[in-house]
């Protein structure tokens, strides 16, 4: 039984040093394909449309409702001891250093993560990557690189336009249902907001994008030599789910971190 656990042990290890390797091979794939011509704009701007402004409503009515929990129950809390007019603080800062980045790459992981290792899954299993590989068409520069470029891109705007609207529901929730005054709400918030929270969030932003197409293309890409995914539509609809997950736990992981380390 020994022996059993121990090969098992030996097994899992070099599966995941492979699956290891697979990645940093892809990401290295990914971003050398920026710098290789011609480069694809068409699908660049396509991309950018699909994950940026596809993305508009989810991010919107997230915030929205982020923002306003966020000064319903910041209120209740500075209330208790007279502070309610570090509302703005409380809910700018509470955006833009943490829920900010980090809801803003969950819900796009998602809604487009998903959908590009979906995409990419049905592409490797219907064997039209290898095919454009038999043709001598580089499938990181047709498809991959431009996904990563346009997550990169895309997902920073779309925290800024999150911490945006949050903030704005944090006002509603907190001025004009709870009666804190405005002047408080804004004061609190110009004055403790520093370019240093500013650029920490938009650090986690990029960093968050990388993990998220890193993950959801790669798993996509590989889905035929994914452990225990199965054969045919099963694989694909399998990996997908755990790009997701993957993706969202990284997301979670590196929060920590790059906090530990920025702040």
């Amino acid at each position: 039984m020994n022996t059993n656990f121990l090969a098992r042990l030996g097994n899992t290890g070099m599966y995941v040093l492979t699956d290891l390797g697979r990645m940093a091979f892809f990401v290295s794939k990914a971003l050398r394909g920026v710098f290789r011509r011609p480069f694809r704009m068409g699908e660049f701007l396509r991309q950018i449309h699909f994950i940026g402004v596809g993305s508009l409503t989810v991010i919107f009515f997230t915030a929205l409702s982020t923002g306003m929990v966020l000064g319903l129950q910041g209120y209740y809390s500075l209330n208790k001891f007279g502070a309610d007019g570090m509302l703005g603080s409380a809910v700018s800062l509470t955006l833009i250093l943490e829920l900010g980045p980090v809801l803003t790459a969950l819900m796009v992981a998602g809604r487009a993560g998903s959908a590009m290792c979906a995409e990419l899954g049905i592409m490797r299993i219907s064997e039209q990557i290898d095919a454009l590989d038999c043709m001598a068409i580089d499938p990181f520069r047709y498809f991959i690189t431009p996904k990563f470029l346009a997550t990169i891109i895309a997902i920073p705007l779309l925290t800024s336009i999150f911490d945006v609207v949050g903030i704005a529901g944090g006002y509603i929730a907190g001025v004009k249902l709870m009666g804190v005054s405005p002047g408080s709400y804004m004061q609190g918030m110009t004055s403790s907001v520093t370019n240093h929270d500013i650029m920490i969030g938009a650090v986690k932003s990029v960093v968050f994008a990388v993990l998220v197409v890193w993950i959801c293309c790669g798993r996509g890409y590989f889905v035929q030599e994914i452990r225990g995914a199965g054969f045919g539509a099963e694989s694909v609809s399998r990996v997908t789910t755990q790009a997701v997950v993957l993706s969202s736990i990284s997301v979670l992981v590196f929060d920590y971190l790059l906090t530990a380390v920025l702040l």
